[in-house]
């Protein structure tokens, strides 16, 4: 009896404190939580627990007077401070409301405990340290996100990124971030590297950090794959730095066999439009392609192959190729020297003559150099000093070698023509073009592979087409068998390094000839 008796009157005691005591208030997202402060101290001490753990309450409390106080025989170290009973923090306890689930610091909930702080909002893990003891009457105040907001709908730094489309220009695209013509200025003004913002292109990417507030805190610019432009706020000012990803290199390599086209066979074996015609280029001064290739003609290529950050990024340049063409074999190596980075045979000779062997690329021929030919405007037989480029009216004219154009203008039956003279000893000519290149004019020092002019059929021509000359001493040659003058060789002195360098590539040919021996052998 004496034990019920006491048990009571502590029951009392402690529900007068948290009915008398100020309460802490946490907002909420439908309303405000409630709770005693002492809901806040669950994490008392075990003594304390062993105490209050046998003090059971009935279920209906007893009705107490507010300033009634514990008994003599309890102690006031034995009295629980600091821990309610275990039925007064129940949910749905008379009188009490439920308590706030409060994560320990440390705890391994702590992280989802509220909201993270900011501008002097705490959270109700911090405040945990701040509640007062029972015997206070002031209440700390526990903030959080504005009276009915959500820590989800609270305002957030956060990026946005945005697909460059046609007809989009930078100011545009600013303006549909409500992002100030000021701001525009300050970031194109932000640095040199800053100046390739002008030049955006339908397809790259854009990516914004927007502020809370509305402003720009960094704009990222996605160049390529590799080179990236961060424009970053630097105070009242913002500034500019390009980033550059590491770019792996590995070697690959590819074969094939010429049974329909070079543009067809090409791309069965893996080679794309880019490569091709680099090839094409590579050889260009030993084949011609639109007249001498033969089905049974075999290719084999090295070449670059470039990642980032694990994924491929594109292909590099052809590092040596190989090329058999009606039985005869070909090569070609990359190699860097202090001036240049060309093509070279295994004995180092350049692959680039002086002259090239067409001035239109993949063109077929309809009428060859022949010293009897019908003439179809003319009605006569009569001699053709020349190829004849069969050609879509505007396709582009490149002169074949370096030199200087001696004549443009309109000839007879050439009409409209440009000459060139390459040395003392050479001239080639361009006839029945469409227009000129405007930049080229009679005197122009021109290079090979310049595009001089277009193709049409001016002068006496029944259709598009470009009439080509090669003259030696001002002789007409035909220009599909002529011997063309050989380039330079390497110094010696950078021979023995060159022979160095093309080692493995020249192994890797010969692996790769080898793998197409035993794969046509197995057929």
């Amino acid at each position: 009896l004496g034990i019920y008796i006491a048990s009571s009157l502590l029951a009392g005691v402690l529900v007068s404190l948290s009915l008398h005591d100020t309460e802490a208030t946490i907002p909420g997202k439908q309303g405000q939580l409630t709770a005693s402060p002492l809901a806040a101290l669950q994490g008392a001490s075990e003594q304390s627990q062993r105490i209050s753990a046998p003090l059971a309450i009935p279920a209906q409390p007893m009705e107490l007077p507010a300033a009634a106080t514990a008994p003599a025989s309890v102690s006031a170290k034995e009295q629980p401070a600091v821990a309610e009973p275990p039925s007064l923090l129940q949910p749905g306890s008379t009188g009490v409301s439920p308590p706030l689930a409060v994560a320990p610091s440390g705890s391994p909930d702590s992280s989802e405990a509220g909201p993270a702080p900011g501008n002097g909002d705490k959270t109700v893990a911090a405040a945990q340290n701040d509640v007062k003891k029972p015997g206070d009457m002031a209440t700390p105040a526990l903030t959080g996100p504005a009276h009915g907001e959500s820590a989800a709908q609270a305002p957030s730094t956060n990026w946005k990124q945005h697909v460059v489309a046609n007809g989009e220009t930078l100011s545009g695209i600013f303006e549909q971030y409500k992002l100030s013509a000021a701001t525009l200025y300050q970031v194109t003004h932000a640095g040199k590297e800053a100046g390739m913002l002008s030049r955006i292109r339908p397809g790259q990417q854009l990516e914004f950090l927007i502020a809370p507030q509305g402003g720009l805190e960094q704009l990222v610019f996605k160049k390529s794959a590799v080179e990236s432009l961060h424009v970053t706020r630097d105070g009242d000012d913002y500034k500019a730095q390009l980033e550059n990803k590491q770019v792996e290199h590995k070697v690959a390599s590819l074969s094939g066999t010429i049974q329909s086209s070079l543009f067809v066979d090409g791309q069965k074996a893996g080679l794309t439009d880019a490569q091709i015609m680099e090839m094409a280029e590579i050889f260009g001064w030993d084949i011609d392609f639109a007249l001498e290739i033969r089905s049974g003609d075999q290719f084999r290529v090295v070449y670059d192959e470039q990642f980032v950050e694990g994924k491929k990024y594109r292909n590099g340049p052809i590092l040596a190729a190989e090329f058999v063409n009606q039985g005869n074999t070909y090569q070609a190596f990359r190699y860097e020297t202090k001036d240049q980075i060309s093509y070279y045979d295994a004995d180092g000779h350049s692959k680039r003559r002086a002259f090239i062997r067409t001035p239109i690329r993949f063109a077929r021929i309809t009428s060859r150099f022949t010293p009897k030919r019908w003439h179809p405007i003319l009605k006569r037989w009569k001699s053709h000093k020349g190829v004849d480029y069969a050609a879509p009216t505007g396709t582009p004219i490149k002169v074949t070698g370096n030199g200087r154009v001696v004549f443009r203008g309109w000839q007879n039956g050439y009409g409209r023509v440009v000459i060139v003279q390459h040395s003392s000893k050479y001239k080639t000519v361009y006839a029945h073009m469409s227009k000129f290149r405007g930049s080229v004019k009679q005197g122009s020092r021109v290079t090979q592979g310049q595009v001089i002019g277009y193709v049409g059929k001016s002068g006496w021509a029944t259709g598009p087409h470009l009439h080509y000359e090669f003259r030696v001493n001002n002789v007409q040659r035909n220009p599909l068998t002529v011997k063309l003058p050989k380039s330079l060789p390497l110094p010696k002195q950078q021979l023995a390094a060159f022979k160095r360098e093309i080692a493995p590539l020249t192994r890797k040919l010969a692996s790769i000839r080898q793998a197409t021996m035993v794969a046509s052998a197995e057929r």
